[in-house]
Protein backbone atom coordinates (compact mmCIF):
# COMPACT_ATOMS: atom_id res chain seq x y z
CA UNK A 1 0.00 0.00 0.00
CA UNK A 2 2.61 2.56 1.08
CA UNK A 3 5.77 1.00 -0.40
CA UNK A 4 6.10 3.24 -3.47
CA UNK A 5 5.16 6.34 -1.47
CA UNK A 6 8.10 5.85 0.93
CA UNK A 7 10.51 4.30 -1.57
CA UNK A 8 10.46 0.82 -0.05
CA UNK A 9 11.09 -2.49 -1.79
CA UNK A 10 9.11 -4.51 0.77
CA UNK A 11 7.19 -4.00 3.99
CA UNK A 12 9.83 -3.36 6.69
CA UNK A 13 7.78 -4.19 9.75
CA UNK A 14 6.27 -7.61 9.19
CA UNK A 15 5.74 -9.92 12.14
CA UNK A 16 7.03 -13.09 10.48
CA UNK A 17 10.54 -14.08 11.70
CA UNK A 18 12.67 -13.15 8.68
CA UNK A 19 16.38 -13.63 9.44
CA UNK A 20 17.40 -10.87 7.00
CA UNK A 21 15.97 -8.45 9.58
CA UNK A 22 17.89 -9.90 12.55
CA UNK A 23 19.32 -7.03 14.59
CA UNK A 24 22.76 -7.59 16.10
CA UNK A 25 22.31 -5.27 19.08
CA UNK A 26 24.02 -6.18 22.36
CA UNK A 27 21.28 -8.37 23.88
CA UNK A 28 20.39 -10.28 20.73
CA UNK A 29 23.99 -10.79 19.67
CA UNK A 30 24.76 -11.90 23.22
CA UNK A 31 22.00 -14.52 23.06
CA UNK A 32 23.21 -15.73 19.65
CA UNK A 33 26.82 -15.94 20.86
CA UNK A 34 25.69 -17.95 23.89
CA UNK A 35 23.96 -20.46 21.63
CA UNK A 36 26.89 -20.77 19.24
CA UNK A 37 29.44 -21.27 22.02
CA UNK A 38 27.22 -23.81 23.79
CA UNK A 39 26.58 -26.06 20.78
CA UNK A 40 30.19 -25.92 19.64
CA UNK A 41 31.23 -27.04 23.13
CA UNK A 42 28.81 -29.96 22.91
CA UNK A 43 26.56 -28.94 25.81
CA UNK A 44 23.47 -31.11 26.34
CA UNK A 45 20.79 -28.58 27.28
CA UNK A 46 20.57 -24.86 26.55
CA UNK A 47 17.65 -22.60 27.45
CA UNK A 48 16.56 -19.26 25.98
CA UNK A 49 13.64 -17.47 27.61
CA UNK A 50 11.89 -14.21 26.83
CA UNK A 51 8.52 -12.52 27.07
CA UNK A 52 5.96 -12.80 24.27
CA UNK A 53 7.09 -10.89 21.20
CA UNK A 54 10.75 -10.45 22.13
CA UNK A 55 11.99 -12.33 19.05
CA UNK A 56 12.75 -15.84 20.30
CA UNK A 57 11.66 -17.51 17.05
CA UNK A 58 13.69 -15.07 14.96
CA UNK A 59 16.71 -15.76 17.18
CA UNK A 60 16.15 -19.50 16.76
CA UNK A 61 16.07 -19.23 12.98
CA UNK A 62 19.15 -17.02 12.93
CA UNK A 63 20.95 -19.54 15.13
CA UNK A 64 20.00 -22.41 12.81
CA UNK A 65 21.16 -20.40 9.81
CA UNK A 66 24.51 -19.76 11.51
CA UNK A 67 25.27 -23.36 12.44
CA UNK A 68 24.13 -24.69 9.09
CA UNK A 69 26.52 -22.17 7.57
CA UNK A 70 27.11 -21.95 3.87
CA UNK A 71 27.48 -25.68 3.33
CA UNK A 72 25.91 -26.71 0.06
CA UNK A 73 25.73 -30.47 0.63
CA UNK A 74 24.69 -32.67 3.51
CA UNK A 75 28.18 -34.21 3.59
CA UNK A 76 29.86 -30.84 4.16
CA UNK A 77 27.74 -29.85 7.14
CA UNK A 78 29.13 -30.20 10.64
CA UNK A 79 25.73 -29.87 12.30
CA UNK A 80 22.50 -31.76 11.71
CA UNK A 81 19.55 -29.70 12.89
CA UNK A 82 15.95 -30.41 13.81
CA UNK A 83 13.34 -27.75 14.52
CA UNK A 84 9.98 -28.42 16.19
CA UNK A 85 7.88 -25.23 16.42
CA UNK A 86 4.87 -26.69 18.25
CA UNK A 87 6.09 -29.18 20.88
CA UNK A 88 2.71 -29.60 22.59
CA UNK A 89 2.97 -33.30 21.77
CA UNK A 90 2.81 -36.58 23.62
CA UNK A 91 6.19 -38.26 24.22
CA UNK A 92 5.61 -40.70 21.36
CA UNK A 93 4.53 -38.00 18.89
CA UNK A 94 7.43 -35.78 19.91
CA UNK A 95 9.88 -38.57 19.11
CA UNK A 96 8.09 -39.17 15.81
CA UNK A 97 8.49 -35.47 15.00
CA UNK A 98 12.20 -35.66 15.80
CA UNK A 99 12.63 -38.75 13.61
CA UNK A 100 10.83 -36.96 10.78
CA UNK A 101 13.11 -33.91 11.11
CA UNK A 102 16.17 -36.17 10.96
CA UNK A 103 14.76 -38.04 7.93
CA UNK A 104 14.77 -41.39 9.73
CA UNK A 105 12.57 -43.92 7.90
CA UNK A 106 10.05 -45.63 10.17
CA UNK A 107 7.40 -48.28 9.58
CA UNK A 108 3.78 -47.28 10.03
CA UNK A 109 2.55 -47.74 13.60
CA UNK A 110 6.07 -48.06 14.98
CA UNK A 111 6.23 -48.99 18.67
CA UNK A 112 7.92 -46.82 21.28
CA UNK A 113 10.73 -49.35 21.67
CA UNK A 114 11.41 -49.54 17.93
CA UNK A 115 11.21 -45.76 17.64
CA UNK A 116 13.82 -45.22 20.35
CA UNK A 117 16.02 -47.90 18.81
CA UNK A 118 15.85 -46.22 15.38
CA UNK A 119 16.62 -42.80 16.86
CA UNK A 120 19.58 -44.16 18.82
CA UNK A 121 21.00 -45.89 15.74
CA UNK A 122 20.65 -42.71 13.67
CA UNK A 123 22.29 -40.53 16.36
CA UNK A 124 25.20 -42.98 16.63
CA UNK A 125 25.64 -42.90 12.86
CA UNK A 126 25.74 -39.10 12.88
CA UNK A 127 28.40 -39.27 15.63
CA UNK A 128 30.47 -41.67 13.53
CA UNK A 129 30.33 -39.09 10.76
CA UNK A 130 31.58 -36.48 13.26
CA UNK A 131 28.32 -34.56 13.07
CA UNK A 132 26.58 -32.86 15.97
CA UNK A 133 22.80 -33.15 16.17
CA UNK A 134 20.97 -30.09 17.52
CA UNK A 135 17.25 -30.08 18.31
CA UNK A 136 15.52 -26.70 18.74
CA UNK A 137 12.16 -26.72 20.52
CA UNK A 138 10.19 -23.49 20.18
CA UNK A 139 7.39 -22.55 22.60
CA UNK A 140 8.88 -25.06 25.03
CA UNK A 141 6.75 -23.76 27.91
CA UNK A 142 3.85 -25.63 26.27
CA UNK A 143 5.55 -29.02 26.41
CA UNK A 144 3.95 -31.61 28.69
CA UNK A 145 6.11 -32.68 31.64
CA UNK A 146 6.21 -36.24 30.30
CA UNK A 147 7.56 -35.06 26.94
CA UNK A 148 10.27 -32.98 28.60
CA UNK A 149 11.32 -36.05 30.55
CA UNK A 150 11.43 -38.14 27.36
CA UNK A 151 13.70 -35.60 25.71
CA UNK A 152 15.93 -35.60 28.79
CA UNK A 153 16.34 -39.35 28.54
CA UNK A 154 17.55 -38.95 24.96
CA UNK A 155 20.40 -36.76 26.18
CA UNK A 156 21.66 -39.73 28.22
CA UNK A 157 22.84 -41.14 24.91
CA UNK A 158 26.50 -40.28 24.45
CA UNK A 159 29.83 -41.57 23.26
CA UNK A 160 32.99 -41.28 25.33
CA UNK A 161 33.61 -37.85 23.87
CA UNK A 162 30.28 -36.20 23.07
CA UNK A 163 26.54 -36.07 23.55
CA UNK A 164 24.60 -37.63 20.71
CA UNK A 165 21.91 -34.96 20.92
CA UNK A 166 22.01 -31.34 22.02
CA UNK A 167 18.74 -29.60 22.83
CA UNK A 168 17.88 -25.90 22.84
CA UNK A 169 14.67 -24.87 24.58
CA UNK A 170 13.08 -21.58 23.53
CA UNK A 171 10.20 -20.49 25.73
CA UNK A 172 8.37 -17.84 27.69
CA UNK A 173 9.28 -17.27 31.37
CA UNK A 174 6.65 -19.86 32.32
CA UNK A 175 9.18 -22.44 31.15
CA UNK A 176 11.31 -21.67 34.22
CA UNK A 177 8.34 -22.47 36.45
CA UNK A 178 7.68 -25.75 34.63
CA UNK A 179 11.30 -26.80 35.02
CA UNK A 180 10.98 -26.48 38.79
CA UNK A 181 8.65 -29.50 38.79
CA UNK A 182 10.17 -32.20 40.98
CA UNK A 183 9.69 -34.94 38.37
CA UNK A 184 12.08 -33.21 35.93
CA UNK A 185 14.55 -31.68 38.36
CA UNK A 186 17.32 -33.67 36.67
CA UNK A 187 16.62 -31.82 33.42
CA UNK A 188 16.82 -28.45 35.16
CA UNK A 189 20.21 -29.40 36.60
CA UNK A 190 21.52 -30.26 33.14
CA UNK A 191 20.86 -26.84 31.63
CA UNK A 192 24.39 -25.48 31.44
CA UNK A 193 23.75 -22.35 29.37
CA UNK A 194 20.83 -19.97 29.85
CA UNK A 195 20.03 -16.56 28.39
CA UNK A 196 17.01 -14.35 29.05
CA UNK A 197 16.08 -12.27 26.01
CA UNK A 198 14.97 -8.81 27.06
CA UNK A 199 13.05 -6.13 25.22
CA UNK A 200 14.99 -3.57 23.22
CA UNK A 201 16.51 -0.72 25.16
CA UNK A 202 15.55 2.86 24.37
CA UNK A 203 19.04 3.44 22.96
CA UNK A 204 18.46 0.67 20.39
CA UNK A 205 15.16 2.04 19.10
CA UNK A 206 16.43 4.33 16.33
CA UNK A 207 18.97 1.69 15.26
CA UNK A 208 16.18 -0.89 15.07
CA UNK A 209 13.97 1.31 12.91
CA UNK A 210 16.83 2.35 10.61
CA UNK A 211 18.04 -1.24 10.24
CA UNK A 212 14.68 -2.62 9.16
CA UNK A 213 14.03 0.28 6.81
CA UNK A 214 17.44 -0.16 5.18
CA UNK A 215 16.86 -3.90 4.66
CA UNK A 216 13.48 -3.04 3.10
CA UNK A 217 15.19 -0.73 0.59
CA UNK A 218 14.68 2.70 2.15
CA UNK A 219 17.44 5.10 1.07
CA UNK A 220 16.06 8.45 2.16
CA UNK A 221 16.55 10.61 5.22
CA UNK A 222 15.04 9.86 8.62
CA UNK A 223 11.55 8.42 8.08
CA UNK A 224 10.43 8.32 11.73
CA UNK A 225 10.80 11.63 13.55
CA UNK A 226 12.51 11.62 16.95
CA UNK A 227 9.15 12.13 18.67
CA UNK A 228 7.62 9.31 16.65
CA UNK A 229 10.46 7.06 17.78
CA UNK A 230 9.84 8.11 21.38
CA UNK A 231 6.14 7.35 21.05
CA UNK A 232 6.86 3.96 19.48
CA UNK A 233 9.08 2.96 22.36
CA UNK A 234 6.63 4.22 24.97
CA UNK A 235 3.72 2.36 23.38
CA UNK A 236 5.63 -0.88 22.78
CA UNK A 237 7.93 -1.08 25.80
CA UNK A 238 10.66 -2.15 23.39
CA UNK A 239 8.89 -5.42 22.45
CA UNK A 240 9.89 -6.00 18.80
CA UNK A 241 6.57 -7.54 17.74
CA UNK A 242 4.65 -4.57 19.11
CA UNK A 243 7.10 -2.14 17.54
CA UNK A 244 6.52 -3.78 14.16
CA UNK A 245 2.74 -3.71 14.47
CA UNK A 246 2.70 -0.06 15.59
CA UNK A 247 5.27 1.08 13.03
CA UNK A 248 3.39 -0.60 10.19
CA UNK A 249 0.14 1.10 11.20
CA UNK A 250 1.88 4.45 11.68
CA UNK A 251 3.26 4.20 8.15
CA UNK A 252 -0.25 3.58 6.84
CA UNK A 253 -1.63 6.59 8.73
CA UNK A 254 1.20 8.77 7.46
CA UNK A 255 0.63 7.55 3.92
CA UNK A 256 -3.09 8.26 4.25
CA UNK A 257 -2.26 11.89 5.07
CA UNK A 258 0.18 12.13 2.19
CA UNK A 259 3.02 12.86 4.62
CA UNK A 260 6.62 11.95 3.77
CA UNK A 261 7.57 11.38 7.42
CA UNK A 262 6.00 9.48 10.29
CA UNK A 263 5.15 11.90 13.10
CA UNK A 264 4.23 11.34 16.72
CA UNK A 265 0.52 11.82 15.96
CA UNK A 266 0.67 8.94 13.50
CA UNK A 267 2.10 6.66 16.16
CA UNK A 268 -0.52 7.77 18.68
CA UNK A 269 -3.23 6.88 16.16
CA UNK A 270 -1.61 3.46 15.69
CA UNK A 271 -1.44 2.95 19.46
CA UNK A 272 -5.16 3.61 19.86
CA UNK A 273 -5.84 0.90 17.26
CA UNK A 274 -3.50 -1.73 18.73
CA UNK A 275 -4.48 -4.24 21.40
CA UNK A 276 -1.66 -4.71 23.89
CA UNK A 277 -0.01 -1.36 23.23
CA UNK A 278 0.95 0.48 26.36
CA UNK A 279 -0.99 3.58 27.28
CA UNK A 280 2.12 5.66 27.71
CA UNK A 281 2.19 8.79 25.63
CA UNK A 282 3.39 12.34 26.08
CA UNK A 283 1.42 13.60 29.11
CA UNK A 284 0.06 16.79 27.55
CA UNK A 285 -2.68 17.13 30.13
CA UNK A 286 -0.24 16.69 32.99
CA UNK A 287 2.12 19.17 31.32
CA UNK A 288 -0.67 21.73 31.06
CA UNK A 289 -1.45 21.32 34.77
CA UNK A 290 2.21 21.69 35.73
CA UNK A 291 2.55 24.76 33.50
CA UNK A 292 -0.51 26.32 35.11
CA UNK A 293 0.83 25.64 38.60
CA UNK A 294 4.23 27.10 37.74
CA UNK A 295 2.54 30.16 36.24
CA UNK A 296 0.42 30.62 39.34
CA UNK A 297 3.42 30.27 41.63
CA UNK A 298 5.41 32.75 39.54
CA UNK A 299 2.56 35.25 39.62
CA UNK A 300 2.23 34.86 43.36
CA UNK A 301 5.96 35.53 43.80
CA UNK A 302 5.75 38.67 41.61
CA UNK A 303 2.80 40.08 43.51
CA UNK A 304 4.17 39.36 47.00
Amino acid sequence: MYLTHFGLREAPFGITPDTSYFLACADYQGALNTLLVAVRNGEGFIKITGEVGTGKTLLCRQFLACINGRATTAQSRRFVTAYIPTPFLSPHNLLLALADELNIPLPKGVSQHALLKALTAALLEFARQDKKVVLCLDEAQAMPIESLETIRLLTNLETEKQKLLQIVLFGQPELDQKLQHTSIRQLNQRITFHYHLRALRRADMDFYLAHRLKVAGFAGRRLFSSWASYQLYAASGGIPRLINILANKALMVSYGEGSQQVRARHVRAARRDTVGARGQQWPWRALAIVTALVGTAFGWMVWR
